[in-house]
This record gives structure tokens, C-alpha cells and sequence, in this order.
């Protein structure tokens, strides 16, 4: 065997290995995984309007949550909206102080750690790679606060206001909303969708290292 070939061959399984050990790994289909926090996200940020379920995808907290219980999408069925960080609500004016950097939540940690997101900034300044991932994120910075500027709902009650708290990815904030308002969701279901590629790609590495190592020992 020759150099060329046994250093192809050891570029294709780092290659491999890289790929299994990605933060977000895109399983096909529409299905984007987060190995973090492991959980699988809708690549389509805004299905419910791209699926023709709701005419512009701007639902009350009930109506999203309803969409996200009954959506069945690459064969599964448990489908939610993300939880967010529960915070007290003490603040300015009844605001929480520290609306930004939530990224201990689900949409936080997609916002700053996965997508390169800067607070005060829309998540369409970023230039992470990983943002090709996805389509329909509404997160647009807009004078008239049109659509494209909405925030997305969480799961998570916050009970002192009788609100659900919501991230905008407009600029990477977190804050609690009336429930009859209409703003966007995005549904994200907990687990892998498909564990078998990891384990297929360390497997590959193995034979790969496994052929190049007979080979050399060959012509040792």
C-alpha cells in the first residue's frame, strides 16, 4: 500500500471521528442533533408555518404547545417546546436583570454556544457555519418590529408573573410573556434520532486503522 493511500485512508477516519464528536450533527431529514445537551432539534425553525399548520406560525402558548403534543416528524411522535431557564422575575420595573447569556437553556445554549449568537444582536449576524444547519430562525432585527423579530415560547411557567418565559433570537434574550400572546415556536424532542451513525463512524475508524496497520506490518 502505498504513503498516499495509507494517508488518505487515516484522513478519512479523523474525518470520521470528528464528525461523531460534533456539537450538532445533522442526521438527515430535517433532524439536527445537539450532543450537548442531547436533544434533537427541527432543522425548519418554523415548521408550523413551512407545514401549512398555522398560516404565519404565530401561536398562543395553548396553540403551540397543542402543535408541538400532536406533530409526528421523522417517525416520532414526543415532540415539545424547550424549556428555559426559571428565573424569579426580580428586576427593574418588574424585568429580570439578566435577560442576556441564558445559555444554560435549551434555546440559550443553541443561541450562544452551538450558533455563535451575541446578545443584543440578531442570530443572523453570526457567521458559525453550524447556522447552514437550519432554516426559517426568526430572529431578524427590524425597525418596525415586524414578524421576522418575535421571540419563540418555552415549556417553562414562571408563577409569580402567570407567564411563560420566551428567547428571542432577535438578540439572545429571555423573558416571561403572556400566555395569549402570539409568538413562534420551535419543537425539539429529547434524545438522539438516530444513535447508530456514531457508533458506525468509530467502527469504520477501527477497520481503517485495523487495514493500514496489517499493511504497514507487511511491508515492515
Amino acid at each position: 500500500m502505498s504513503k498516499r493511500i495509507i494517508l488518505s485512508v487515516l484522513v478519512l477516519v479523523g474525518a470520521q471521528f470528528c464528525t461523531a464528536h460534533a456539537d450538532l450533527i445533522d442526521r438527515g431529514g430535517g433532524l439536527i442533533y445537539d450532543t450537548d445537551f442531547d436533544i434533537t432539534w427541527l432543522s425548519d425553525a418554523c415548521y408550523a408555518r413551512t407545514s401549512g399548520y398555522d398560516a404565519d406560525g404565530l401561536m398562543t402558548w395553548s396553540q403551540a404547545t397543542a402543535w408541538a403534543d400532536q406533530l409526528t416528524y421523522g417517525g416520532y411522535d414526543d415532540w415539545r417546546l424547550p424549556t428555559a431557564l426559571n428565573q424569579d422575575g426580580s428586576g427593574p420595573d418588574g424585568w429580570h436583570s439578566d435577560a442576556f447569556n441564558k445559555n444554560g437553556s435549551e434555546m440559550g445554549h443553541l443561541f450562544y454556544d452551538e450558533l455563535g449568537g451575541t446578545a443584543n444582536e440578531s442570530i443572523h449576524t453570526s457567521t458559525d457555519p453550524d447556522m447552514a444547519l437550519f432554516t426559517n430562525i426568526q430572529g431578524d432585527l427590524s425597525p418596525d418590529k415586524s414578524d421576522g423579530s418575535l421571540p419563540y415560547w418555552t415549556s417553562t411557567y414562571l408563577p409569580s408573573w402567570g407567564r411563560y418565559w420566551y428567547f428571542a433570537f432577535s438578540n439572545g434574550s429571555q423573558w416571561a410573556y403572556w400566555p395569549n400572546g402570539e409568538i413562534y415556536a420551535w419543537a425539539v424532542r429529547d434524545g438522539d434520532v438516530a444513535a447508530t451513525p456514531v457508533p458506525g463512524a468509530v467502527l469504520l475508524g477501527m477497520i481503517g486503522l485495523s487495514v493500514v496497520g496489517a499493511k504497514l506490518r507487511k511491508h515492515a
